[in-house]
Order: structure tokens, then sequence, then C-alpha cells
């Protein structure tokens, strides 16, 4: 999926690109291509950097008023928080002379971070696997949550769109990370080697208590492991072997059923604990590269990727006694048919083994506690859902071993928050959290003052639910603070021994404010720098957030428009809307960004809008249970209402004209836009859509779609309904994309055929994901919007584009 992605710089004196570009009603300012800069340079601190001197005191440098485009004029602040002071001046020296002492040789001038520019733009780049075994590829998210990104095997490259500064992770099968970098030019090539990593959280937000140790690493373990023939031999010190895994009858290894390389003793070195692993089918799929670069004659991929509905691999749980020397029977019945079993921890007395269990369907997870002296198993926690568990971005746990607890984030009650158990019997404690809003993250936990801080949003009913707020809460649920309280999105940073705490928050339509608050009471202690927005939309419109009512005529939907600068009276422009509406996040921006692509977009003559309706997350429970079995409906109910309110306060928008386009899952939801909504949507670009969940990875659709495999999957299916088709289709796909099988488009091009409907395809040789986001697949995106709602086709001009304004 082409998930939601994002971009922050540092402290920078930042000079937007504003594009003008001459739509086909003459709205630019400039010729075809043409652009525009504003007369007055506006000032943005994006983010700052503070230095700290003393608990109190800091100093940090920002942008200069008045400084010219390029320049990198700077001036520096001190700041007293207990003083309520700040001071300002030109040059080091010159701080430190008003302040009245030296500011510290370690944060002198030469080491302020160099100005950098934003930028809002799609790279295409190049990853290659130089190792000698084949990994799996992930992309680090904006909250550090690993997104799956296919395989890649020895020597092979993959194409990828993505964006400067995102984080890419590589692991090998057992998802033990190898290598992570960092995409900053068009054109690199990442090379994917063996590297030094630190052990931090590169998979994703994990409970972070004691693990036991792996085999060899604990030195009053008694035993050596040997793993031979898929088997597990266990040799006493003597050189006696005290088991061998080869005479276990069922539990011994063969290809088909090896054990894994990782062995949990527990402290006393009596029990090993680790897992066997009985093989699935292991799909392989098959990717042709017709045109390389290095050779004349095609070369043929193959990549692992399960889907839907596969014999997965799977996860045997076996403990042996080695003091006994057998094998100690588990009692599974409270973990069938386990997705994955992780988390595994022993008891500081070995006399339990606790691990979690996530049932495949993702409607069951649970924390176990096994006895290894009778192999029979006990629930601690039995989380579960009629619809499903998101676990892979709302399944927040952490461990305390010292006072016996577990955090747990559930969305039981119908919002997502935190929960506090008892890890002895697994008894709830309290709900820590509780309300009509959301935990979006745990930032951190104190364990001596037993707090914790988080983002939450919604929580203040008067500003967007979707703007995020850090709070803090007792372990007990009690003395909840709210500690930010500016109207957007918040981003917050504690002074070293957090006494301080600088928020940063911004909007769409503001950009960045920088306060300085109390971190125990969260009162302000003063703004330190707000953005000037001076000339900031002299070349092109401020964006427009729009709320309007759901389906349900209750629930407020949020998005935002973006139109052209110059729109003559009576002037009606064709809607596009930029879609993305996978289950797994929300996506229309909330903090400020250039939001270069869209204004680009707009300036060509058309209102680009950007919603987030029923079905993706981040809201209740009940908003994000409408995606579960019914990703066809992509919130679109909830869209439509919001254009047809919108046109209303914006009478410019055209509703008669509607397009929409969207990448990966957006892709699959632009073309269900015009299969099941073509009679509101008129035309639609899908770029390496997912159209039959079917044909797709197995974990994103097994998660929100649900397994087993059943009719839902037909039924919603864009290769079932192709037959449906209304208005005007333009299908991307790049033959090389591990993320979404290529097939799935191809499928879709062969019921159009089939069904003998017209449509328009880009197959991008070599290309990857999202290669409909490359420079080529959006000229051939807007020349295909240009055609189809303003009548122009590609060889139009400025008085064909003039005298076509307004027609259909």
């Amino acid at each position: 999926m082409a998930f939601r992605t994002f971009f922050a710089a540092t402290i920078v004196p930042v000079t937007l690109a504003v594009f003008c570009l001459a739509s086909a009603n003459t709205l630019g300012t400039q010729g075809a291509e043409g652009t525009t800069s504003p007369s007055v340079q506006p000032r943005i601190v994006l983010r700052i950097q503070p230095h700290w001197i003393q608990p109190h005191e800091f100093w940090y440098s920002v942008p200069a008023n008045g400084g010219a485009e390029g320049e990198k004029i700077k001036e520096f602040v001190w700041v007293d928080a207990i003083a309520k002071k700040r001071l300002t001046a030109p040059t080091w020296e010159e701080l430190e002379k008003a302040v009245g002492h030296p500011l510290g040789e370690a944060s002198g001038p030469a080491k302020i971070e160099p100005s950098e520019t934003i930028e809002d733009r799609r790279i295409d780049i190049q990853i290659r696997n130089d190792l000698d075994q084949a990994v799996d590829l992930f992309w680090m998210d904006f909250e550090g949550r690993p997104r799956p990104y296919g395989s890649i095997q020895p020597g092979g490259i993959q194409s990828q769109s993505t964006f400067p500064g995102h984080s890419w992770l590589a692991t090998d099968s057992k998802r033990q990370p190898l290598w992570t970098s960092k995409s900053m030019n068009a054109g690199e090539v990442l090379a994917i080697r063996a590297m030094e990593l630190q052990p931090s959280n590169l998979l994703g937000r994990r409970g972070r208590g004691r693990r036991a140790s792996p085999a060899g690493s604990n030195p009053s373990v008694p035993w050596k492991v040997e793993h031979a023939d898929f088997n597990l031999r266990f040799i006493a010190e003597s050189g006696e072997v005290a088991l061998d895994t080869s005479s276990l009858g069922a539990e011994a290894g063969s290809e088909a059923c090896s054990y894994g390389p990782d062995v949990q003793w527990s402290p006393n070195g009596r029990y090993a604990f680790t897992l066997q692993t009985q093989q699935g089918d292991h799909r392989q799929v098959t990717l042709v590269e017709s045109a390389p670069r290095d050779q004349l004659q095609p070369r043929v991929k193959t990549i692992r990727y399960d889907k839907p509905g596969d014999r997965l691999d799977q996860p045997i749980p076996r403990l042996f006694d080695l003091e006994q020397k057998r094998s100690v029977p588990l009692d599974t019945a409270n973990f069938p048919n386990p997705w994955s079993i992780e988390e595994i921890r022993w008891s500081e007395d070995s006399g339990r083994i606790t691990f979690l269990y996530n049932q495949r369907g993702h409607q069951t997870i649970r924390w176990i506690a096994v006895d290894p002296s009778t192999g029979k198993s006990s629930v601690l926690i039995d989380e579960t859902s009629a619809t499903y568990i998101d676990y892979a971005a709302k399944a927040y746990r952490e461990f305390f071993d010292d006072s016996k607890e577990v955090l747990w984030g559930s969305e039981r009650d119908g919002w997502y928050h935190l929960y506090r158990y008892s890890a002895e019997d697994g008894r709830l404690l309290n709900q820590c959290t509780h309300g009509p809003w959301v935990v979006r993250s745990v930032e951190k936990v104190d364990r001596t003052k037993r707090q914790i801080w988080f983002l939450a949003g919604g929580i203040d009913p008067n500003q967007d639910p979707y703007y995020r707020h850090l709070c803090r809460v007792d372990f007990d649920g009690d003395h909840m603070v709210q500690l930010t309280r500016g109207d957007g999105d918040h981003q917050t940073q504690f002074s070293p021994a957090n006494e301080w705490l600088i928020d940063t928050y911004s909007r769409v339509d503001l950009p960045p404010v920088h306060e300085l608050r109390n971190a125990e009471t969260g009162e302000l202690v003063m703004e330190l720098e707000r953005s000037s927005t001076d000339g900031l939309w002299e070349g092109t419109s401020r964006p427009e957030r729009f709320v309007a009512k759901g389906r349900d005529g209750i629930t407020d939907i949020h998005g935002i428009l973006v139109r052209p600068k110059n729109v003559p009276p009576g002037t009606k422009l064709p809607v596009i809307e930029d879609i993305y509406a996978g289950p797994q996040d929300s996506f229309v921006p909330k903090s400020y960004s250039g939001l270069q692509e869209l204004h680009r977009l707009a300036e060509l003559g058309f209102v680009v809008v950007k919603i987030d309706g029923m079905g993706t997350s981040n809201r209740s429970k009940a908003f994000h249970d409408v995606s579960y079995r019914n990703l066809s409906d992509g919130g679109f109910p909830d869209r439509k209402l919001w254009i047809r309110a919108a046109a209303e306060t914006f009478p410019e928008m055209d509703i008669e004209r509607v397009g929409i386009f969207g990448g990966s899952a957006g892709g699959q939801n632009a073309l269900a836009a015009v299969l099941f909504h073509g009679d509101f949507y008129d035309a639609a670009v899908a770029d390496c859509g997912c159209h039959d969940n079917r044909m797709d990875k197995v974990w994103w659709n097994e998660l929100y779609m649900g397994w087993p495999i059943g009719e839902h999957y037909e039924s919603n299916s864009n290769v079932v309904n192709a037959h449906r088709l209304q208005g005007d289709l333009m299908l991307v796909v790049g033959e090389l994309d591990t993320n979404v099988d290529p097939a799935s488009t191809m499928q879709v091009v062969d019921a159009l055929i089939r069904a003998d409907k017209d449509f328009e395809l880009l197959v991008v040789p070599g290309g990857g994901h999202g290669i409909g986001s490359s420079a080529y697949g959006k000229r051939r995106r807007d020349g295909f919007f240009k055609k189809h709602l303003l009548g122009i086709d590609a060889n139009h001009n400025a008085e064909a584009a003039s005298s076509s304004a307004g027609s259909r």
C-alpha cells in the first residue's frame, strides 16, 4: 500500500515553491509551465532545536526577518524559562553580551545546524540487495511503524517511489533487522549491505520489558545448542547429549517443519522454549522486467508473496525440560491457530513462561501463560473483537517486571484507550484513559512517578478530532492533564530534566507556532516563535479546511480543498479528489505542509479535495469498523456528501464534473469510484491498485477483510465488478511492483475487455510501486483529466483552454 507520508525538517528559512501553472481556463498568472514567486518572503520556523545550558535555560537559532531567497541569515535566541525571559541577537557574540554570561563552548555557532529547504515532492529511487540472502523490505512510517514493501532477492533491485527523508528497513525472514537507510535524492540507489544496527524499536512499538536470553547468551545456562538436520541437540558441559529432538516423533524437525534459531532459556537454566515452524505454501510471484538497462533480453524475477487464504508458516511452541531430558507436552487449546507468537518472557523464578498469541483472522489476541512443569496453559488477557483488532497500528503493550503490571491498548469501549493489568493473574486493575477520544501514541512512561505521556486525538471537542495533543495521566487513571492547547496538530520536545516542554503546532492553513510550556501543568510560559505568513499565499491559494456531516447525518467528516489562486467570477471548475482510504490510518494532512502537488494540480484548472471518510482510522471503533469486510465502500457515501456540501460554500465547484485518482489502496478506491459510484465520479486514474483483495499481500488484506476467505472478497472485487464501469478510466501499473502484484491490474484489464469497456492503460517497464506518481505518470494523469474533465486534448493552447472553460 502507498502509505501516508511525512517529511519534516529542522529550523529552516523556507521559501515555498509556489506553482501558478496556466490552467485550461487561464486561471494562472504566467504562461504554461511558468511560475511566479511572492514579492514578500515568508519566514517559516518549522521546528526549534533547543540547546539546553541549564535545566531551565536554552538557546536556539531561527531564520531572520527579511532574509532574501537563498540566504541563510539567522538570529539567535536565549530563553530563561523560570524568569520568563527571552533575548534575541543577530550574532552569537551579541547574544552572549546581552545575556551577560557565557553560553558554553559546545553550543557555539559552529554547532548550528545548516539551513535546509522543505520539499513536498516524490522522488524515484532504487533499492538494491547486495546481501547473499533474500530480505524483506519495510518503509518506516511517521510513527516508526514498519510497513511491508515486499521482498528483494540477492542481487535484486526494486524501483520505489518515495519522498525525501523517508526511512527504509531490511530484515531477514525472521524480521531481524539487517539494514536501514534514508532516501534523500531522486535517482539514488540505496544498497542493502550488512551494517551494525542498534537494537532500538526498529520494528514498531512493542512491549519493552525484559525478554528471556537467547541460547548461549546466559552464562548460567549449562547447555549448548546445536542445530542439525532441522533438529536441536542440547549438549551438557560434559559433552553428554541431554536431548535430541530428532527422537521426539511428531516433534522431530524436518525440512517442512524446522526449529528456529532462537531458544528462550528459563532463568534457572532448566527449561528451553523455542518455536518450530510448519512451512506453508510459500507462494511465489513471477515478474518480468521487459527492458532491463544492462542487457537486451528480458529478465525474470521471482519473489515470495503470500496472499489471503494461503497456507502460511505456522509457529508451533515447544518446551523442553533439560533436567528430566524430556519434551513437555503443551496444552494448545488456548492458542490453536496462531498468526504469530511473540513477546516470549520467562518469570524471574522460572515458574512461568508467557507469550502473546495473535490468532489468524485478527479477532483474538491473548496473553498466554504456561506452567513449564506441566505444560498447562491459561489466558491472562483475552482481547476479542467481532470485526478486527488492528494489531498493526493499535497494539500498544508495555510490561513492568518490577511492579508486575502490564499497560495494554484496546478499543473495547469503542475508543482506543489504555488499560492496566496485573501481570501475575491478568486481573484488570483499571482503565487509564477514557472518553470519546483516542490515544494516538504513547510518548513515554515514567515508572517511578507512575505516569504516562501520550498524544490524544479528539480530546478538545472544539478542534479537529485528528489534531494530536500531549496529555499525561497516572497509572491508576487519576490526574489527567492536557498539556497542549493551540488549535492545530502538536509535536513536543521535553527539556533534559522533563521540566519544560517546547510545543509546536500547525495546520494546513497555519504554519508552525512554537510555545514554551510547563511540563507538569501545561501552563504557557511564553510564545517562542510564530511563523510569518506574509507573502505565503501570494502566489497560490490558501488551503481550506472543510467539515460536513457523513452518511449518518451526525458524524463530522473532515477534509481540505485547494483552489486556483485566481478564479474569475462565475467560473465553474471541475473537482478532482486525491483519495487514499486504507483503514490503517487517516490521510488528510493536518500539520503545515507546502501541499505543492495539490496546488500544482489546482492551477491547471481544478478544485482539488482530500477527505477522510468512514472506514479510515484515528476516530471511534464504529467509524473504523465501516471498512471491515467492506473495503469497496471506501467512505464514498461520506465523500459524496462532503463534496456536495463544499460546493454550496464554494460555488466555483462544478460537481457535474468530478475526477478521482489514487495509488495502491487509493488505486483500488479510485477504480471503485467509477464502478460503484459512476453516477457521481466521471473520470478516474488508478495507479498500482490492489483491485481484488485475494490478489494482494496477506497481512494487510486479512487484517481488514478477515479470514477465512468468503464471498465478501468477491463482492468487494474491482475485477468482479469491472462490467459496472461508468465514465472514463486510466489504469497505471509498474511491471516490477513488489508491493501489489501487477497481475491485479492486468486482471482488471482482462475483465474490462471481456465487458467491452473502453479505458486507457499505462504499463511502465521496470516501474515499481507508485510509478503513477513519477514525473511521467503525473504528466499522463494531468493530460487525462484535462481531456475528460476540461475537454482539452494534449495539444491544447491557452485560447482553446479558455474557450472550453465551463463546458463538459
